[in-house]
């Protein structure tokens, strides 16, 4: 009885192994065709994958090929290949090829090649039922997105310089080009720690609703090579009474002296003006409070740029290049920043009549 049991038993394990390979088949999912088109969704290209399905129970994972970071990778699970393409050439823009290959029992592996580096939000992959009325089956379908940017950070002006908003402002970075203007110690230059002042300035303006005008954005001589100091002081002046609106003018400079111990923060208008006075003593105090350097004052004086200007009009000179401390100081980020929103909270002051 035993050896007939035994014997039994044995022939049922043969026709297992004989007929498992035709009982996976009859279980596995067979992907049996592939269809793609372009068309545009929410203001995307989209490239559509469409791979049809035996049935609508379907298992997949969906991976980027570390080695490979322009290629998407399906795995789907108990599936077989049926009579269709297993190659083919996409659009180009967004996709570039794919390929669909048996792994053996474990199912099929969709390799699809991005024109671009794979993003999550850059592809979809997802199911869709039979359409009998477009007589499309089951479908495992593949989007490749056109590439999103990434978003510019929208710079938002600090609290304390509303009262710019509206206003026309003509910005005034000394010297340039061909004049560097006084140079430190250490060979910092005038002309460009103004422009970089000037030009943070100008963001916190701009960033706060202001229109903003700089008489240069580079290192540059503003009426041209070989101009005169007045020429070139006048070209400056030109440019803010041209700009339409045009409502102040500010000219941003270094200090320096032949004693490299002079040192300090002073602003300047010209000789009875009252809103460049006005204009003046603001600024002073919140450079001041910003920077913590010695008082020298809000002074008067017969600048040509001030003299020469119909709008109130201010030179500020931010602190000592002659200084080692001080020229040190002006190429500091950190302080090039501090100044920077002093003037324009000196500038938000004057238009709101503080």
């Amino acid at each position: 009885m035993f050896k007939r049991f035994f014997l039994s038993f044995s022939l049922f394990l043969m026709a297992l192994m004989l007929f498992a390979p035709e009982a996976f088949a009859a279980r596995a999912l067979e992907l049996n065709d592939l269809q793609y088109q372009v068309l545009e969704e929410d203001g995307r290209s989209v490239l559509r994958i469409e791979i049809g399905m035996s049935r609508a129970d379907v298992s997949y994972t969906v991976q980027k090929d570390s080695s490979k970071p322009k290629h998407l990778i399906v795995a789907v699970q108990d599936a077989k290949l049926g009579a269709m393409r297993t190659d083919a050439t996409l659009d180009g823009a967004l996709g570039r090829f794919m390929t669909l290959r048996e792994e053996g029992r474990r199912g099929v592996e969709i390799m699809v090649s991005f024109a671009s580096e794979v993003e999550e939000q850059n592809y979809a992959v997802y199911t869709l039922p039979a359409d009998r009325s477009a007589k499309k089956p089951d479908r495992l379908v593949i989007d490749v997105m056109t590439p999103v940017a990434a978003p510019v950070p929208e710079f938002v002006a600090p609290d304390g310089i509303e009262g710019v908003a509206g206003h026309t402002i003509v910005l005034d970075p000394g010297h340039g080009g061909s004049d560097s203007g006084a140079v430190g110690p250490n060979g910092v230059r005038e002309k460009d720690v103004a422009l970089q002042v000037a030009q943070k300035v100008q963001r916190l303006l701009e960033g706060a609703g202001a229109h903003v005008v700089m008489t240069r954005t580079t290192d540059r001589d503003v009426y041209g090579p070989n101009a005169s100091n007045g020429e070139e002081l006048q070209a400056r002046v030109d440019v803010a009474e041209r700009t339409p609106g045009a409502e102040l003018f500010l000219s941003i400079h270094c200090n320096a002296f032949s004693s490299p111990t002079a040192n300090g923060t002073e602003t300047y208008s010209y000789y009875g003006s009252v809103d460049g006075g006005r204009l003046a003593a603001i600024l002073q105090e919140e450079l001041l409070a910003a920077g913590g350097l010695r008082d020298r004052g809000a002074k008067e004086a017969n600048l040509y740029v001030l003299k020469h200007s119909s709008m109130p009009a201010s030179l500020v000179e931010l602190a000592f290049i002659s200084n080692e401390r001080e020229e040190a100081l002006l190429t500091s980020e950190d302080f090039q920043n501090k100044m920077a929103f002093a003037i324009a909270k000196g500038l938000s002051r004057f238009f709101a009549g503080g």
